[in-house]
C-alpha cells in the first residue's frame, strides 16, 4: 500500500480538515440535521419549551411532538426515547417574525388522528390557536399585545 513520508497510509479516511475558508467536520445524522440556525447567547439565550400529545391513531404511533427554536415552531411524529426523529421531515414548521413563541399546549381533549389543537403563547403577549396537522391558523387572541394578568 503506497505510503506517505510519515508512514501515514493514502487511503485513511478524514473525519475532519482544514480549508481556506474553515474547517469541515464529519457530523453524525442527528446533530447534522437539527435546526440550529439561532445562534446561541449565553447571556439571555431563549429557553425551548416542549409539548407531547398522543393522538390514538390506527399506525400504533400516535405520539406527537412539538418544540421552539427561538422564532421556530416544529411540529413532528416522536417514536420514543429508542428511536430519533427525522428532524429533516416536520409534519409542521412556522418561523414567526416580529415576536417568538414561548410557551405552547396541546389541547388533549379533543386532539385527533385529523386534528389536533395547539395553543402557542408568544413574547409580545398575543395567543394564537393553531392546527399543526391540518396547517390551519384559527384565532389570534390578545391581538394588540397588551400584557395579560396571571
Amino acid at each position: 500500500m503506497a505510503t506517505e513520508g510519515g508512514g501515514k497510509e493514502m487511503n485513511e479516511i478524514k473525519t475532519q480538515f482544514t480549508t481556506r475558508e474553515g474547517l469541515y467536520k464529519l457530523l453524525p445524522h442527528s446533530e447534522y440535521s437539527r435546526p440550529n440556525r439561532v445562534p446561541f447567547n449565553s447571556q439571555g439565550s431563549n429557553p425551548v419549551r416542549v409539548s407531547f400529545v398522543n393522538l390514538n391513531d390506527q399506525s400504533g404511533n400516535g405520539d406527537r411532538l412539538c418544540f421552539n427554536v427561538g422564532r421556530e415552531l416544529y411540529f413532528y411524529i416522536y417514536k420514543g426515547v429508542r428511536k430519533a426523529a427525522d428532524l429533516s421531515k416536520p409534519i409542521d414548521k412556522r418561523i414567526y417574525k416580529g415576536t417568538q413563541p414561548t410557551c405552547h399546549d396541546f389541547n388533549h381533549l379533543t386532539a385527533t388522528a385529523e386534528s389536533v389543537s395547539l395553543l402557542v403563547g408568544f413574547s409580545a403577549g398575543q395567543v394564537q390557536l393553531i392546527d399543526p396537522i391540518k396547517k390551519e391558523t384559527s384565532k389570534l387572541f390578545n391581538e394588540e399585545g397588551s400584557p395579560v394578568s396571571r
